[in-house]
């Protein structure tokens, strides 16, 4: 099967199989947030990107392997709805943004800076700190060494522009000049780019439109 990144709240994962890595993507809670388990195919240690909601689904998308370690891409209550239990159970590492940990009411146990790597067995991922939508948030990027790297932008990219800053223009110009430097302006079109929530896309696809995403200014 295809991986189209197209999921539902109480549907199956969609799975995308990479060479040295496994993503599942589910779809979770009210919100309609998205979590994601990384599976290193070479050591069968996982990682689990934001424990949104719904522990039973998250814990069975798990499986008896448990996980080495779950980040939390920002301090927003939607994405950690689930941490508290998804820990109690599984005994992972905790890792968030070193300026939001303090808003995630489960401890972190490391804290995240920009261009930090967290790896999950031998694949590495590096934290692209992304300030605006919160002051913490943090994308994971995968640079797939036999193909186009991967991100994951919690909340801070979407298809048709960055996440909310609530009218406020200063937050706004903070993640659209993070976004655009540190995202856009360091990996290729190719890139696959999976959000909090919705439908994944690529960075070719949306960087036609960082211009007119600047000029209304959300």
């Amino acid at each position: 099967m295809t991986y189209s990144g197209a999921v539902k709240v109480g549907g199956p994962a969609d799975v995308h199989e990479l060479q040295d890595l496994m993503i599942s993507k589910v779809a979770v809670g009210p919100m309609d947030n998205n979590a994601y388990l990384l599976r290193c195919r070479a050591t069968g240690e996982q990682l689990l990107i934001d424990a949104a909601n719904d522990a039973e689904t998250l814990l069975t998308l798990i499986g008896a392997d448990g996980i080495a370690s779950v980040v939390t891409t920002h301090r927003h209550g939607d994405h950690w709805q689930a941490l508290a239990a998804v820990v109690a159970a599984t005994r992972p590492r905790t890792y968030a943004g070193r300026d939001d940990a303090e808003g995630i009411p489960v401890p972190t146990d490391v804290l995240v800076g920009d261009g930090d790597t967290i790896k999950v067995g031998r694949v590495e991922l590096t934290a692209r700190h992304l300030v605006g939508h919160t002051p913490g948030s943090i994308a994971l990027v995968y640079d797939d060494p036999h193909g186009h790297p991967h991100v994951f932008t919690g909340d801070c990219l979407f298809p048709g522009g960055v996440g909310n800053t609530w009218k406020n223009p200063q937050a706004f110009a903070s993640l659209i000049d993070d976004v655009e430097t540190k995202i856009f302006g360091t990996l290729p079109d190719e890139t696959w780019v999976y959000p909090g929530h919705g439908n994944d896309t690529t960075l070719g696809t949306e960087r036609p439109h960082l211009a007119e995403w600047r000029a209304r200014g959300w």
